[in-house]
């Protein structure tokens, strides 16, 4: 049989590029599927589609596959993972430049060579439903980064850490509700100046309340989080009446409402959160973070405390801005029995999906939003350890 040909570039134009090439088998005179190994690694913060279902992500200092598809089989050769297809190999990827394997899809499988293989070098395997959200993982008892990081997690919750955290967060979370009412009110200044003057006033407001945030003082967020509620309460109330302001020539919205939402806008805000919940659950976990020890957020049964503290930055850019330009483009919401109907329910998936793959500015690079998130979990882990401050991502308008 002919050498296999050694991938050790990868076209950037498209993934059709690097499909397995044929070689002829001597005895049986047929075609047979050549794998190509995969040796190059993307930038930081950006994607390689290698095929269909077969994506390479970089992310800080983490190198993950993402993989979906019925029909994938994964196992090992030699210290490279193997893909089939079938009964056919297509892809080899070294172990030795990968951090994760993400299964996103069901009918996925995996050998427990594999298995064992990447546990002894430290490599973890995450389980993702269709919508993101983590319900496995696979990893070495032996590994230590993840009982560190969960340790330090633990006793910042009574030091100034879980305040400095809990401080930031509130801040970070006023400051994107600031930036999305500008960003929607500028809309507003030729064609509806009075509804501007509104909103940006409102604006000004949120700006104030950002100072207050940073004058706190305490020992630990026990001490200031009654006073870190009340703030982000008034905040609240004046960005929702800032968005009632801006789509109130499209919709009637009387405010923000949780559960039982029957209303347009609480409905779609509701559902996109879900969706957000589950892209920063995962983030949390692939971090090494215990999802359910949280600072801001108080500790209950079964209450993600940890999750629901890192979503509040990422709630503007990247659900609100979705769902408050799907009302004011006059896209449709249907709804049945009170719920979003599931035409309604793929429309606004898709597009914060689609949000979630846009490139954004942070800390000088540009990454994708879902990037980001994977990132400040990560971050948040290096600000516990005491290796760096940690600052909210803040998206411009």
């Amino acid at each position: 049989m002919q050498d296999r040909e050694l991938v050790t570039e990868i076209p950037e134009n498209s993934a059709k590029t690097y499909q397995s090439a044929l070689q002829f088998n001597l005895f049986t005179g047929e075609a047979e599927v050549m794998p190509v190994e995969i040796t190059r690694e993307p930038e930081e913060g950006q994607e390689l589609e290698i095929d269909e279902g077969i994506t390479l992500v970089k992310t800080g200092d983490i190198s993950q596959i993402i993989v979906s598809g019925f029909g994938i089989f994964l196992s090992k050769k030699s210290e490279r993972l193997v893909i089939r297809r079938g009964q056919k190999s297509v892809y080899e990827f070294p172990l030795f430049r990968l951090n994760e394997v993400i299964i996103s899809s069901r009918g996925v499988s995996l050998s427990s060579d594999l298995i064992e293989e990447i546990c002894q070098r430290g490599i973890r395997i995450s389980f993702l439903t269709k919508s993101g959200k983590p319900y496995a993982m696979i990893s070495s008892p032996m590994l230590t980064a993840t009982i560190i990081s969960r340790r330090e997690q633990i006793m910042a919750f009574n030091d100034y850490r879980g305040l400095e955290l809990s401080k930031t967060i509130v801040h970070g979370k006023i400051k994107n509700q600031e930036k999305l009412l500008r960003y929607f009110g500028k809309y507003l200044k030729q064609n509806a100046p009075e509804r501007y003057e509104r909103v940006e006033k409102i604006a000004n407001k949120l700006s104030e309340l950002q100072k207050e945030v940073k004058s706190i003082k305490g020992q630990s967020v026990h001490e200031v989080r009654d006073v870190l509620n009340g703030i982000e309460g008034i905040s609240g109330r004046l960005y929702w009446a800032g968005v009632k302001e801006i789509v109130s020539q499209r919709v009637e919205f009387f405010g923000r409402i949780r559960q039982g939402a029957l209303d347009e806008i609480n409905a779609l805000l509701n559902y996109g959160y879900g969706i957000l919940y589950s892209t920063v659950w995962g983030a949390v976990l692939n971090a090494g973070l215990d999802p359910f020890a949280g600072f801001l957020h108080t500790d209950r049964p079964g209450k993600p405390s940890l999750v629901l503290d890192l979503v509040e930055e990422f709630r503007q850019p990247v659900v609100d801005r979705v769902v408050i330009s799907h009302i004011n483009l006059g896209e449709p919401v249907k709804m049945k029995y009170g719920l979003l109907d599931a035409e309604t329910r793929k429309a606004i998936g898709e597009k914060i999906l689609e949000r979630l793959e846009t490139n954004a500015s942070f800390e000088g690079k540009n990454y994708k939003l879902r990037s980001i998130i994977q990132l400040q979990a990560r971050n948040l882990c290096a600000f516990l350890r005491g290796e760096r401050a940690y600052k909210c991502y803040s998206f411009k308008w």
